[in-house]
């Protein structure tokens, strides 16, 4: 029988390749934007359909901006807020990406 690999295991070992870490925070935002939505139509105790229907939109709409595999734009993101019945709020992260310092 073969030994499978834990996914703590295999992640800790991609995490020592530079082109992986590199493309993993790339992707850190749409990951935390998926996130986001997901705890939201949960914390609503909605399922995607009913999301949808709520924003006037089809269930495979809902299912990508989960997946994050598109970029909502911010009208997107209110419509999401309200069907769920939950605020949307924006920050910035002072300190959190490269520095970029005018000479």
């Amino acid at each position: 029988m073969a030994k499978g690999l834990s996914a703590e295991k295999a992640f800790a070992e991609w995490r020592k390749d530079p082109e992986y870490v590199s493309a993993y925070e790339a992707l850190e935002e749409e990951f935390a934007i998926a996130a986001a939505l997901i705890r939201a139509r949960a914390a609503a105790d909605m399922t995607q359909e009913e999301v949808a229907v709520a924003m006037g939109t089809t269930q495979a709409v809902i299912a990508r901006l989960e997946s994050g595999r598109s970029m909502p734009s911010t009208r997107t993101l209110q419509r999401f807020a309200k069907a769920t019945n939950s605020r949307l709020r924006i920050s910035f992260d002072p300190g959190a990406g490269p520095s970029r310092r005018r000479a």
